[in-house]
């Protein structure tokens, strides 16, 4: 069996695993960032909206390649569709700003990390890992090109996604309850009405626990989609049929006609307890680091990658690997960076999943009422307050 040598591998191509293969080559590491389709960014499983303020962050250029629309902000519609509150695309949270062709983005991506100087392997699947007799990660095992080869690495970084083999196989505990996982379905649909200028969030029992979206990809297209808490749901294909339903109740959309259909799951759940260990770290999606609210998560990946790589070449210049020395120079950041967040969304999901139509119904109308210089729970108390005081109650909580 071959073998290969490098300082980091990293499992999946996606937005973080190219983010952290692209920062650790350009500190000079030798690293191998391994994919397990032949395609990087295909099949596309996104609603593929992003917001726009992170991407200086993680140093990305906005590209027309991958650009498909720019939006001006969203609008949030309660089940009755009586009102909105309108959101600029700064204050409406992580899939709002651009609508991408996700796998143009991908692509860009790891063009990025390949011209820093990664290795990339396409059709190229991690199937276990390697552990010495310690038990610690040393490398995994690939399957190159239909070739079952070994790669040893001092640093491995699991980006595979919510699916992620590499925290199960590494002992780290991302198990998410059937409350904290959304099942969607995603049209591609040409031919219908829509304001391309406004990503659409409609509320309420036409999606129980989650939420439909309409995200305009051009005059006349969008990505219509859905998302619905399991836990709420009974049957095999109810969530097409709540989507289905949705679509038939509006003329707009039942006059176009389905492109694409994708299918996928999203966690919306807390951070785990431990997003490492020895020689291993895990970023985005095989983190859980997706907004519990929006289910947005390329964001989150992308950042915590290039956190991951920094703390890769921390951790190969001093020598050590170890899960203590993860936990502080990647794990803590990563909690820094997102953990409030995280529990304060995934609060607010849980309330917004408990209220009755009739609830969101005068949540919306009260607060489509004013100007919001600034998205805070008081913020939006105050406005319900002024004029359905005895909705208040039910949010006390949150405070």
């Amino acid at each position: 069996m071959k073998t290969y040598n490098y300082d980091v591998l990293v499992i999946g191509a996606g937005p973080g695993g190219s983010s952290a293969a692209r920062f650790a080559a350009r500190k000079g590491l030798k690293v191998l960032l391994i994919e397990k389709r032949p395609d990087i960014g295909s099949p596309v499983r996104c609603g593929e909206g992003i917001s726009k303020n992170w991407l200086p962050e993680v140093e990305i250029e906005p590209q027309k390649l991958w650009i498909a629309n720019e939006v001006e902000g969203a609008r949030i519609y309660p089940p009755d569709e009586k009102t909105f509150i309108k959101l600029s695309a700064a204050k409406a949270g992580n899939e709002v700003g651009y609508i991408i062709e996700r796998d143009k983005f991908d692509k860009y991506l790891a063009a990025l990390a390949a011209r820093e100087g990664a290795e990339i392997w396409v059709k190229s699947p991690a199937i276990s890992l390697i552990k010495d007799k310690d038990g610690k990660v040393i490398g995994a095992k690939v399957r190159k090109m239909g070739e079952i080869v070994e790669v040893m690495a001092k640093i491995i970084i699991g980006a595979d996604g919510f699916e992620s083999q590499v925290g199960r196989w590494a002992k780290i505990n991302t198990m998410v309850k059937d409350r904290d996982i959304v099942s969607c379905i995603e049209y591609r649909m040409v031919g219908i009405d829509l304001n391309k200028d406004f990503t659409d969030f409609y509320l309420g029992s036409c999606a129980p626990g989650g939420y439909v979206w309409v995200f305009p990809k051009g005059k006349d297209e969008a990505n219509v989609g859905i998302g619905v808490a399991l836990n709420k749901l009974k049957n095999p294909g109810e969530v097409k049929k709540y989507l289905d339903d949705f679509i038939e109740k509006h003329p707009g959309l039942k006059k176009g006609q389905i492109i694409n259909l994708i299918t996928g799951a999203v966690s919306t759940c807390q951070m785990p307890q431990s997003i490492v260990t020895d020689n291993v770290m895990l970023v985005g999606d095989s983190a859980r680091l997706i907004d519990p609210i929006t289910g947005g998560g390329i964001s989150n990946a992308c950042i915590s990658g290039k956190i991951a790589a920094e703390a890769a070449y921390e951790s190969i210049k001093s020598g050590n690997s170890s899960k203590e020395f993860l936990k502080e120079h990647y794990e803590k950041k990563v909690r820094e960076k997102f953990e409030r967040k995280n529990l304060r969304n995934w609060f607010a999901k849980e309330k917004l999943s408990m209220l009755s139509d009739e609830t969101l119904n005068k949540l919306v109308d009260a607060i489509s009422e004013v100007e919001l210089t600034s998205i805070s729970v008081k913020s939006l108390l105050d406005a319900v307050q002024k004029k359905y005081p005895e909705l208040v109650k039910e949010f006390e909580d949150l405070l």
